[in-house]
């Protein structure tokens, strides 16, 4: 069983299954309740810039939203690296993100569909080589 510390903090290296289903999914099920939470206390807000159309709208989170996304920071940077780790690349290809839309493409491409490295790297064994509680399978 994983403790809440090394949830929030990761190390090494985490497979894809990992990152999909300790972190991505269920910090994007969170996000989504608490914008619907948002919502329903009438916090959020639509903002519509430009003139006549071609207009813009941009939707602004409530309480909801900032506080989940301050609680889910670390995390989601922590696993962005120890899977980036997990794929033999440092932590400094996060700055990809600052490359609008095919940053973030590339990142999540490399986090959720890529496979690891099958072998050790500078970063540690592959997951499950003897490590206690780990899953004897890789995905």
């Amino acid at each position: 069983m994983v403790t809440f510390a090394q949830w929030y903090v990761r190390r090494g290296r985490i497979t894809r299954r990992t990152w999909w289903l300790h972190y991505t999914l269920p910090i994007a099920v969170l996000g989504l309740l608490a914008g619907l939470a948002d919502q329903s206390f009438g916090f959020g807000d639509v903002l519509t810039y430009g003139g006549p159309p071609p207009a813009y709208e941009v939707g602004t989170g409530g309480p909801f939203a900032l506080l989940v996304t301050l609680l889910t920071t670390v995390p989601t940077i922590s696993a962005a690296v120890t899977r980036l780790h997990d794929r033999s690349h440092s932590a400094w290809w996060l700055a990809w993100v600052f490359l609008p839309i095919v940053g973030a493409v590339l990142l999540f491409v490399q986090n959720g569909f890529l496979r690891g490295d099958g072998g050790p790297n500078r970063y540690g064994p592959p997951v499950g080589a003897g490590q206690p509680g780990s899953l004897p399978y890789r995905l």
